[in-house]
C-alpha cells in the first residue's frame, strides 16, 4: 500500500518533466473553465493532503483531485493542441479551444488517474476510455472524452475540448493514431490502442497490460492521446451535394449502415454521390479509409452512374490516393461500390465496432464531405491476462508526466458519429 501521493509525486523523475512522442508534457497553468461531468451528479473535488488522510476510504475514483501538481484541477482533463513534431518546450501547453488551419494535424489528449493512494489494494476494473470526434460540420465542434470503470465511484467521467474556425469545417479522426502512455505498458513511447477509441466500445486502458485494471496513485496514472485533421467545406448552395455510406455482408441485397460480421467474412462497401446543387460538378474525387482490421480486395472497385448502368471497373486506388469518377449535372448521381475482407490485427476482446469512412471532394478539392459505415465485429478471449506487480512503498517510481493544462469549457452531449448535415 502506498503511504501517501506526496511521496510519490516527489519520486516523479526528472526526465519525464518534458514531452513525450505523444506531447504529453509537465503542465502550464492557464485559465480554468469547468466542463466536467460524472454519471454520479457531480463529484467532490479533494485536494492530495485530504487524500493522503484517507478522505476516500475504501472508495475508487477518478480525475477529482483539485491540485494536481502537473494539470492542476483533474476535472479538465481533455485538452488539445496542434501536433508540430517538438516534443519538448515551453509552446507545447494545452488547451481547451483552438483555431484549427488548413493542412495541419492535432492531438486531443486524455488524463487518466485512479485517486485512492492505496496502489494494488484499490484497483479500478474494467477501465474503458473512449473519445468522441463528431462528424458534423460546423465551425465549432466540440471533442467529448470518457473513462468508464465498473467498480468506481462514479462509474462514468466525461470532459471536452473545441476546434473553431471562420469557416464551416469537419474533423477526421486519423486511423491508427490511438496511443496510451503510462509508467507500465506505454513507458517507452506508449502502447498503440485500437480504433475503438473513437466508437461506442471505446478500449480497454491497464497499468501492465490493457486488461481494464488500473490501480490507484500517481505512479498508476496515464495519458491516451489521438490525432485529428479538419477538412474546410464551402457552404454555397450552388454546389451542394450528398455523400452516403453503405455497407453489406457479401451476398446480401439491402445496403446498411451497419452489419455484423466474424474475422474472415467479405463485406461490400458502397458510395453514393449525387449533385443537388445548381452548376455542374467537375472532377469528382472519391476515396475510402478503411479501418486497420479491414483489408481492401483488389479488382472490386466498380463504378455505377448514367454511363455505365451495368458497371464499369475502376482504379483499386478508391483506399489510395481516391479515384476520379467524372463530372455530374445537377440531380447527376454515381455509385462506387468495393469489397473488403476483415482480418484480425489488433482486435480488442470482446466488441469492437470497425468504423470505416468514404470521402468525396468536387471542384479539385475545394467542397469536400465524408459519411461511414459500421461493420461490428465480436472477439473471444480465453488467454488469462497477466498479472499486476507486487510493488510496495519502496517500489514506487513517480507520477507519470503531466499532460499540461487540459481546459474545458461548455457543455457536456454525446453526439451521432454517422452523418454530416
Amino acid at each position: 500500500m502506498l503511504k501517501n501521493f506526496t511521496s510519490a509525486i516527489k519520486a516523479m523523475p526528472k526526465r519525464l518533466a518534458v514531452l513525450t512522442a505523444a506531447g504529453v508534457m509537465v503542465a502550464i497553468p492557464i485559465a480554468n473553465v469547468s466542463a466536467w461531468g460524472d454519471n454520479g451528479g457531480g463529484r467532490p473535488s479533494y485536494t492530495i493532503n485530504q487524500i493522503n488522510n484517507g478522505i476516500l476510504g475504501n472508495t475508487i475514483t477518478f480525475n477529482s483531485i483539485s491540485n494536481n501538481p502537473n494539470i492542476g484541477d483533474e476535472k479538465s482533463f481533455v485538452g488539445i493542441r496542434e501536433k508540430t513534431g517538438v516534443n519538448a518546450g515551453l509552446g507545447n501547453t494545452w488547451y481547451n479551444s483552438m483555431q484549427v488551419q488548413a493542412g495541419k494535424t492535432y492531438l486531443v489528449s486524455m488524463y487518466v488517474h485512479n485517486n485512492s493512494p492505496k496502489g494494488l489494494d484499490a484497483i479500478a476494473r474494467d477501465v474503458v476510455a473512449t473519445f468522441n470526434v463528431p462528424t458534423t460540420v460546423g465551425r465549432s465542434i466540440e471533442v467529448n472524452g470518457f473513462i468508464d470503470s465498473s467498480n468506481a465511484n462514479p462509474s462514468r467521467y466525461w470532459d471536452n475540448a473545441f476546434f473553431t474556425s471562420s469557416q464551416d469545417f469537419y474533423l477526421s479522426y486519423v486511423n491508427g493514431s490511438a496511443l496510451f502512455e503510462n509508467n507500465g505498458i506505454g513507458a517507452n513511447g506508449g502502447v498503440r490502442l485500437s480504433d475503438n477509441i473513437v466508437t461506442n466500445s471505446g478500449v480497454r486502458l491497464g497499468y501492465n497490460s490493457l486488461n481494464g485494471d488500473m490501480p490507484g496513485c500517481f505512479e498508476y496514472a496515464g495519458y491516451v492521446t489521438i490525432e485529428v485533421k479538419p477538412t474546410f467545406v464551402t457552404t454555397d448552395t450552388n454546389l451542394g451535394f450528398l455523400v452516403e455510406k453503405t455497407v453489406r455482408k457479401d451476398g446480401d441485397k439491402e445496403w446498411v449502415e451497419s452489419v455484423n460480421a466474424n474475422v474472415g467474412d467479405i463485406v461490400n462497401y458502397q458510395i453514393h454521390y449525387r449533385n443537388l446543387g445548381t452548376v455542374n460538378s467537375t472532377n469528382v474525387m472519391v476515396k475510402d479509409i478503411l479501418p486497420k482490421n479491414m483489408d481492401y480486395i483488389a479488382g472490386t472497385t466498380v463504378l455505377y452512374n448514367t454511363n455505365n448502368p451495368n458497371g464499369l471497373k475502376i482504379s483499386d486506388n478508391i483506399t489510395t490516393v481516391g479515384v476520379n469518377i467524372g463530372g455530374y449535372n445537377p440531380n447527376g448521381d454515381a455509385y462506387v461500390r468495393f469489397s473488403a475482407k476483415v482480418v484480425d490485427r489488433d482486435l480488442a476482446c470482446g466488441a469492437n465496432s470497425l468504423t470505416n469512412w468514404g470521402q468525396i471532394g468536387i471542384n479539385g478539392g475545394n467542397n469536400t464531405k465524408q459519411d461511414s459505415a459500421v461493420v461490428n465485429v465480436s472477439k473471444t478471449c480465453t488467454t488469462t491476462p497477466p498479472k499486476l506487480p507486487e510493488t510496495g512503498p519502496a517500489s514506487v517510481v513517480g507520477a507519470v508526466i503531466g499532460a499540461g493544462s487540459l481546459i474545458t469549457a461548455g457543455t457536456y452531449y454525446i453526439l451521432s458519429r454517422k452523418k454530416l448535415s
